[in-house]
Parts: structure tokens; sequence; C-alpha cells
């Protein structure tokens, strides 16, 4: 039979754990390159660009237009790592909790 109380236990323990891996996420990093490297960008688990590196040969440049699409591509490299890195840390948090329910996705629980 159901046991309605120990599933209650159990979704508070994978509440509580989220919780705590939700708070961890900023401890994640991921970096990504654009232009060979000219631009390095880190964010964090939640997505929050941390450094930002761009080599100073093209910021001579009158190219400002090429230097915006490298910051762009390289935050957006960054930030789809950390991504992957948050679901990872996420599920890891929730492993052995809960039974395998197909088309039961936690990702969007990650604040």
């Amino acid at each position: 039979m159901f046991d309605m109380m120990k599933m209650m236990g159990k979704m508070k323990e994978v509440q509580n754990r989220l919780k705590d891996a939700q708070d961890n996420l900023v401890k994640l990093s991921a970096s990504g390159e654009a232009g060979g490297g000219m631009v390095k960008a880190t964010v964090n688990g939640k997505r929050q660009l941390m450094q930002l590196e761009i080599d100073p040969a093209i910021l001579k440049s009158e190219d400002q237009v090429l230097v915006q699409d490298l910051v762009i591509a390289a935050v957006n490299i960054a930030s789809d790592k950390a991504d992957l890195l948050a679901k990872e840390e996420l599920k890891k948090s929730t492993e052995g909790l809960l039974p395998n329910i197909p088309g039961l996705d936690l990702s969007n629980l990650m604040g």
C-alpha cells in the first residue's frame, strides 16, 4: 500500500536538497571562448557573467561590431556550459530520492 507519510518525507528531502543545490550553483563556473581565444567569458551556474577577458589587440581595432559579436559569442558559449553543469548538479542532488518517473524534469527548478 502507498505510504503517504513516507512520500511526503521524501518530497521534503528533495526540496531541501534542491535548495542546497540551487544555493551552490554560484560556486560552479564555466568558460567560453570566441575569436580563437581573443575573448573569454566565465559565468557561474546561475548564468551570471563573472569574468570577461578581451585581448587588447582587438580593442585597438576599428571594428567595434566584431568585438561585440565575439563577446556575445563567448558569453553564450559559457552560459550554455554553465546551464549543463547546473542541470547535472541538480540531478545529482536528487539522485536516488525519487523513483524514475518518465517525463519528470526537475531542471526547471534551477531558480
